[in-house]
């Protein structure tokens, strides 16, 4: 699998990870269940697992997941609420249940920003936190992000973005490009929406030679070959979809036309 560096001078991370919104958020009898989709994205090189405190369990049950393999891992998750007080607790928790360290901290849908980005940069500067980021998932929000991103404060940002949500084309990906911002895209099958209908496996042959053989693997590579984008962290629960989605995180990358008929085919 290519690996792409977190923004500039950042550490280089497998451009397909997993995300555990909803399908971590699970109690103990589905646990060890998880875990095997846990177990399938480190066995296909994809070690990047984004969490947040606002998906329930899922980072107790990533956590869990990865027990004595942590060092395997490059975890990203999230500090959510508008309170100080309870930031620093969701912030100690997630070390704790990490090893000590969390490789990306990143600042959910910017809530209490101004709150907690100097608590992750000086954990950052102590070895605590690797690369402090923000998130946000709707456009009216992306002017605040942008003047985050221009700040100085975010070494990565997450974002949506797929054949049919593109709104970060016309400022977030550019700024990112120019400031050596790494990217993490949410919702590359758009929460699910893109494979509810899935073109006609015959039409899917042209980008056969690109290593995209299922629908899945062609949105994944439609992302992944914006240059400008670090990595995508679809969410799976099933292991035998981690790993087919692993394999679309190995070039060669699409071009202009066969992104645009990608496109297309999305509608």
């Amino acid at each position: 699998m290519e690996r792409r560096a977190l923004g500039a001078g950042g550490p280089e991370i497998p451009v397909v990870g997993l995300g555990t919104w909803r399908v971590l958020d699970v109690g103990p009898d589905l646990a060890p269940d998880r875990a095997k989709v846990v177990d399938a994205a480190l066995a296909a090189e994809a070690n990047l697992f984004d969490s947040s405190p606002m998906y329930g369990r899922a980072e107790a049950v990533l956590a869990d997941a990865l027990r004595a393999r942590r060092d395997e891992a490059f975890v990203a998750t999230k500090v959510w609420t508008p309170d100080a007080a309870a930031g620093t607790a969701q912030i100690e928790r997630a070390l704790e249940w990490f090893g000590g360290r969390v490789d990306c901290f990143q600042v959910h849908n910017l809530v209490g920003w101004r709150l907690h980005l100097p608590v992750l940069e000086r954990l950052r500067d102590e070895g605590r936190v690797g690369v402090v980021g923000a998130t946000h998932y709707q456009e009216h929000a992306f002017e605040e992000l942008a003047m985050l991103m221009r700040s100085g404060h975010l070494g990565m940002v997450q974002v949506p973005y797929n054949p049919r949500e593109r709104a970060v084309e016309r400022e977030i990906l550019p700024l990112a490009q120019e400031l050596g911002i790494g990217v993490l895209v949410m919702r590359p099958f758009g929460e699910g929406s893109l494979l509810a209908n899935p073109p006609h496996p015959e039409t899917l042959e042209p980008f056969h030679e690109f290593g995209a053989r299922t629908w899945p693997q062609v949105l994944l590579k439609w992302v992944l070959s914006d240059p400008r984008v670090t990595a995508a962290i679809p969410a799976t629960s099933v292991p035998d979809r981690m790993t087919a989605n692993a394999r679309a995180g190995r070039p060669p990358w699409f071009g202009p036309r066969e992104r645009r008929i990608v496109a297309q085919l999305a509608g």
